[in-house]
């Protein structure tokens, strides 16, 4: 845990992550709040708060006396969200920057595959 952001916003995030990269399958089971809390050492309130957040927004559900899962369609969801965050908080700051210095288009994808390369 980031000591930086809200535990529950984390919460939310981990289990997004998992959506993300396929650890959690769409209908596939979330953790319950109750082990979100126990694996973490938070308060259980916390952790449904987290949880809470993703079934407002639609990307897990509860299942009555069941638990929580993966809704439908969710990964496919999330990956459209942070692909327009990540668009907002650097494709476009990028842009500027490179528009101030200049770059042309093709010189700033020249740069960004050079980079790329030496990863």
């Amino acid at each position: 845990m980031d000591d930086s952001r809200p535990i529950f916003l984390q919460i939310a995030e981990l289990i997004e992550n998992d959506i993300i990269d396929g650890a959690l399958p769409e209908e596939g089971q979330v953790p319950s709040t109750t082990e979100f809390a126990a694996f973490y050492r938070i308060n259980p309130a916390t952790a449904g708060k987290g949880v809470n957040r993703l079934v407002d927004d639609g990307i897990i559900y509860k299942r009555r006396g069941i638990g929580m899962f993966v809704a439908t369609g969710a990964r496919d969801v999330l990956v459209a969200r942070r692909t327009a965050e990540f668009s907002a908080e650097f494709i476009g700051p990028l842009l500027a920057e490179a528009a101030k210095l200049g770059l042309t288009t093709d010189r700033l994808i020249d740069m960004i595959r050079t980079e790329g390369a030496s990863e």
